[in-house]
Order: structure tokens, then sequence, then C-alpha cells
């Protein structure tokens, strides 16, 4: 057994020296500084290329994305491996983006697209979306996706399947807020900005009629709406607060975009955060939840469901009952209460878990850029 271990650990050493000997890959990732696209790269085999600043475009501002015009792709093919697009298509034409695809197969360069939004957020229409979806996932040697739901939905849309790699935690190894309770039931919903694809005034409108619903039954619970300062919809906030303004136990709170510290902290006071959803596909906040056991409630939108299946609790937007009765399964489990000992617990279980499968995600990342340039190279 003694030979066994030791011969394990060499193995393991050699696989070290192996690994530093590989130069890294090159990544020209649209966009390279977002919380997502640096957690999937592992630091030790990947390097991601600075996001190029777009001409008279505030300091970090990386759309529209610079990568994805031709010009820059010609100029710069010395220094990347691959492409790998995220976010920002919607920054560009279905035209113009098969001219990027057509600009990477002339210079021999792979092309990585991991499909997260098969709706785009950022836009009520879809059209358009869908057209630059088709030339991007056509043209890509690499598809990837997040959930097995998402990925048969890509399929029938493309005749691709793509590879599912979960989305990994974005928190680091330090200490995770758990909360504090004063006793009463608190379900949160963020409506940010308002953009697209938020409903606030039919989510508050539902919301403020199920606490008002468990009230009535006894329950101890509040709502609470937060909106940041700036919105895209100004009509829409004085209808969210004209509807919270004379409802007992909601409130809305207007504020400064939470950094993502206090957005920690302001989700693990909850009991159960509620997303606003009128459309979209996976959700960076309910893996956010995830990791601070804070349970989810949620619209029955893309494929939010699959990606923590356990901790998803369904309602439908106009229909009060829904809510309330998700609400009431939602805050069941001992840890959906912020500061307990159980939620406590929870969240450390949690922490060493994802960080875990943060490692293995990395590793699946790696491996498929490998593979995208072998087929480059091959063909």
């Amino acid at each position: 057994m003694r030979y066994a271990h030791r011969h394990a650990r060499l193995h393991e050493e050699e696989e070290k020296i192996v690994a530093s000997t590989v130069p890294p890959v090159r990544i020209a990732a649209v966009p390279s500084a977002h919380p997502y696209v640096t957690a999937v790269a592992d630091p030790a085999s990947v390097r991601l290329l600075a996001d190029p600043p777009p001409p008279g475009a505030p300091e970090g501002q990386w759309w529209p994305p610079q990568v994805l015009l031709p010009a820059w792709l010609r100029e710069n093919a010395d220094d990347f491996d691959l492409v790998h697009v995220h976010f920002g298509i919607e920054s560009y034409s279905p035209a113009e983006l098969a001219e990027t695809v057509a600009a990477l197969r002339a210079l021999g360069r792979p092309l990585v697209y991991t499909v997260h939004d098969l709706e785009n957020p950022q836009l009520l229409s879809q059209d358009a979306h869908r057209e630059s979806l088709a030339v991007l996932a056509e043209a890509a040697d690499e598809l990837i996706t997040l959930t097995g739901t998402a990925a048969d939905e890509v399929q029938a849309l493309t005749r691709r399947r793509p590879t599912v790699i979960p989305h990994p935690t974005l928190l680091d190894d330090a200490e995770r807020p758990t909360g504090t309770s004063d006793g009463v039931t608190r379900v949160g919903v963020h409506l940010r900005d308002l953009r697209p694809n938020i409903d606030g005034v039919g989510t508050t409108a539902t919301l403020v009629r199920a606490v008002a619903d468990l009230r009535a039954q006894g329950a101890r619970v509040e709502g609470v709406v937060r909106m940041n300062d700036r919105v895209r919809d100004a009509e829409a906030a004085a209808s969210i607060d004209l509807l919270a303004r004379d409802a007992e136990g909601v409130t809305v709170e207007r504020g400064e975009r939470l950094d993502d510290d206090a957005l920690s902290r302001w989700l693990a006071d909850l009991d159960a955060c509620l997303l606003p959803y009128r459309h979209g596909t996976q959700s960076g906040w309910a893996e956010l939840c995830y990791d601070l056991a804070v349970p989810v409630v949620g619209t029955r939108v893309g494929h939010i469901a699959a990606q923590h299946p356990d901790d998803f609790h369904r309602f439908d937007v106009g229909e009060p009952l829904s809510l309330a009765r998700a609400i009431v399964d939602a805050t069941d489990d001992a840890w959906s209460t912020p500061g307990s000992a159980a939620r406590a617990a929870e969240v450390e279980r949690r922490r060493v878990d994802r960080l875990a499968e943060r490692e293995a995600v990395r590793a699946a990342h790696l491996a498929l850029y490998r593979r995208a340039m072998a087929k480059e190279e091959a063909a």
C-alpha cells in the first residue's frame, strides 16, 4: 500500500511537470473581463487576452466586442489560439458575424461558442438573435451549454449537440455570508435596472397579492422589491412603487447598483429569492443563490429550473396562489432560514463541493479547447 501511494504521488508529479511544459492556450474571449469567463479558465493552462477597448468607449467597457471584427482578428492572429464567444453578439448583425466566421476560417483559428442565451435578455425581439446564434452554432468547432435541457433545445434548433458543462461557482474560497433573521420569512426580488427580460410590474403585482394571502392565513412573511436608482424603464418603476405603496408587508428599496459582496449579503438575508424573468435561458443569479443556500422561486422560463432542480420552486406571473405555494415550499427546509446553524452548515457543504466542481469545469473547458485546436490542425 505504501508503494502504491508513493507511485500515485510520483504520477501526479509527472503530470504536473508535463503540464508545466505545455504552453497555455491563448483565448480571445468575448468578453474576457466577465466573472463567468474567468471562472471557467484554468489560470495554469489558459491565458485570457484582455478585452480590446472599443474606440471612444469608457474605461472598462468591452462592448461592442472588438474581437469579433475581422480586421482585429487579422491584426492579432499571432496572439491567440482560438476565439471563445460567450456574450455580446447583439452588437453585430448576423451578416457581420458571418464575416467574423469567414475571417477565422481563413486564419485557421478555431471558434468555440457557449450558448448561454437562446433568448437574449437584453432584447425584446429575438429574431436577429436567433439568426446570429445559427451563424455561430453552424460554424463553431465546439459548442457548449450549461444544462441538459438547454442542450436539447440547442440540438433541436441547430442539429448539433453541444457539450454540457455546468455553471461553476463565481465565489472564491473566502467565508460566505449566511444572513440574519428577525423571525419573519423574507422573500426578495431584485429587479436591477429593469432590462427588457425583467417583468418588474407583473412580478411585483403577483408578490403583493401572494404576501397578502399568506399574511391573511397568519404567516409572518414580508416581501422586498429592490431596484437600482438608474433604470431603463421609468414608467415601469413608477408602477412598481405604486403597487407596493399601500401593500402591507411589501416594501420597495431603491439604491446604487450593489457590488458583488453587497449583493451576496443582500441575498443571504433572504429566506427565498424570487426571479422576475419574462424570458431568458439560464441564470447566474440562480447559481449565486445556490452557493448561498437561498432557495429560488421562478417562472417556467428557459432552463433555469434545470440548473439546481431541488432548489427551484415554480410560480406563474399573475397567479398569486402559485407564488404563495412556491414560497411555502421553498421555505420548508431548515437551511432556508438565514442566520441559522443549518444555513451555515449547508453553505459550507456547498462551498467545498462547488470549488471541486469548478476544477472539473476548468478541466472540461481545457480538454474542449485542445480538441478544437486539434480539429483545426487536422483540417
